[in-house]
């Protein structure tokens, strides 16, 4: 599994994601954000936020913006090993089509987790630990179900977390991101129901409001609760 990760990195970091129209460089400058600046920030504040103590798990601490960041990555994180297990041994029942969709999922969520390591440095929470043992990956019908759990709950995460963003920059950043991952979102639902990627009163369990044409938002606390099935890492999270 390590080695196919690993594989698939070293394919998009050399000939480029969405078959070669942005390599991870490119998607770093098109976000917006300076990778070095948040690192040598982050870096600077490494003393107090004790991220990477490996007996205690993975601790978000969401006193500043850097806490919200760790808290994208370990979401990406799930998300990028959902899609790397899913892409390098598809469900048999997958279409052509199907199976070229999801290689360009994979390649989205390994940039946005790539991207967040590379931001936070020496200040990023370790690799999180999945558990995917209730996830059927031979069954298109699991594979489908669990890729709209995840995209579903990845835009509510997104969403519930903005407000507690100070720098524009990372607003900015996040909403780029999040707007990919309703791209997933709508592309998942319609595999599972053609005509199904606007109902929002599907989503009301997530904060979606279909009377205002408001996409859910969740609390990081709400979030993780419902993400922490598929995470084995513990997660301790302070200053919500």
């Amino acid at each position: 599994m390590k080695n196919k990760e690993l594989e698939t990195q070293n394919e998009i970091q050399e000939t480029g994601f969405l078959n070669g129209s942005l390599g991870r460089r490119s998607f770093l400058q098109y976000a917006g954000a300076s990778a070095a600046g948040i690192a040598l920030v982050a870096a600077g504040c490494k003393k107090d936020r004790g991220y990477n103590d490996i007996n205690m798990g993975a601790t978000l601490d969401f006193k500043d913006d850097f806490g919200v960041l760790n808290y994208a990555y370990a979401l990406e994180q799930l998300e990028a090993a959902f899609y790397v297990k899913v892409a390098s041994a598809p469900p048999s029942t997958f279409t052509t089509a199907q199976k070229a969709y999801f290689q360009d999922i994979q390649f989205h969520e390994i940039a946005h987790r790539e991207f967040f390591k590379n931001a936070l440095g020496t200040s990023a929470i370790g690799s999180l630990e999945v558990d995917f043992s209730s996830i059927d990956f031979t069954s298109s019908t699991s594979v489908l179900a669990t890729a709209q759990a995840f995209e579903d709950l990845g835009v509510a995460a997104y969403n519930g977390a903005g407000v507690r963003i100070t720098t524009t920059d990372y607003l900015v950043l996040a909403g780029k991101i999040v707007s990919v991952e309703a791209r997933h979102a709508a592309y998942i639902r319609d595999l599972i129901a053609n005509g199904s990627f606007s109902d929002l009163n599907s989503l009301t369990a997530l904060g979606a409001n279909n009377a205002g044409g408001l996409d859910a938002a969740l609390t990081p606390d709400k979030v993780l609760a419902i993400a922490g099935k598929y995470i084995k890492t513990k997660i301790n999270v302070i200053n919500l």
